[in-house]
């Protein structure tokens, strides 16, 4: 491994949390932005947000300690203007960030997927007081490229979604970025119905047989699987299927995780599906670095 590119990897990310780069066109960009606006005019451009939600969500940070920053930021760059917490809270939860959109398509898309709870951090405290129920998560699924450990799509859900049934719409999302050939899951997509899709959509399957997985099963493809998992012991099979490479969506999560902590900050589920959009946006960015 080049560690010499790993290490400038690592170190241009430092670099992307303070980029100023929307300042070359910002006086450009507000002007655009409020030609023939009614009403109050914008005083901070759509790329300034951006940068905002970037510091938010990588720190931490609360709308009201944001205003803060804006008011330091604002005493060294006095062209930045400094704004309260609820106009900051509210373009935030404006802004349109696609995780996708610098995506270059791909006839051949190897995808892994899996799924992972984040605590609903504000949120949970209130509801084990109010309902005596355990602390509330939500879920979100990846779909991730297993070469560049990009998420090509993401799903957020409620805590008792199971996997089987999210996998759908999560594969149609991928498959907006280009046609999908193979599928790495664990045993959580061991299904019919899971087989039947990719069955039908010419996608080959690569999925972990559960402990309990019979040879009656009622799909073909399904009972292929498990007779060849039965038959070589799942040593083999792996080596054979190259099941390893399902750990790459591991590592995408391992990675999400360290970047932005386990848990989200928006109490509602629009907000939240928004907040994590944001932050699956930031990953790939940092990713592609």
């Amino acid at each position: 491994m080049d560690w010499d590119s790993v290490d400038e990897r690592l170190i241009k990310r430092g670099e992307l949390l303070l980029s100023m780069d929307f300042l070359e066109r910002y006086e450009d960009e507000l002007k655009a932005m409020n030609r023939g606006k009614e009403g109050r005019p914008f005083a901070l451009t759509n790329s300034h947000i951006v940068f905002l939600a970037v510091v938010r969500y990588l720190f931490g940070l609360p709308y009201r300690q944001l205003e803060g920053f804006t008011r330091a930021l604002n005493r060294l760059l006095p062209r930045l203007p400094s704004a309260d917490y609820s106009g900051l809270r509210r373009r935030i939860l404006e802004v349109d960030l696609s995780p996708y959109v610098d995506f270059e398509g791909s006839d051949d898309l190897v995808i892994a997927v899996d799924s992972t709870g984040v605590r609903v951090h504000k949120a949970g405290g209130w509801v084990e007081r109010e309902h005596g129920k355990k602390k509330r998560y939500v879920k979100i699924f990846f779909a991730v490229d297993v070469e560049t450990k990009k998420a090509l799509a993401m799903l957020v859900t409620t805590d008792g979604t199971h996997d089987s049934r999210a996998f759908p719409e999560l594969l149609r999302k991928a498959e907006i970025n280009g046609r999908v050939s193979r599928v790495y899951a664990d045993g959580a997509y061991d299904s019919s119905k899971v087989y039947e899709l990719l069955e039908s959509k010419r996608i080959e399957a690569v999925i972990k047989p559960r402990r309990n997985s019979r040879m009656d099963t009622p799909s073909e493809p399904r009972r292929r699987t498990v007779a060849m998992h039965k038959r070589l012991g799942h040593k083999e099979w792996a080596k054979l299927t190259d099941y390893g490479k399902r750990w790459s969506v591991e590592t995408a999560y391992s990675t999400f995780k360290r970047t932005f902590g386990e848990f989200c900050m928006a109490k509602t589920m629009n907000n939240i599906e928004k907040e994590m959009t944001t932050k699956a946006y930031i990953y790939n960015t940092l990713i592609n670095l």
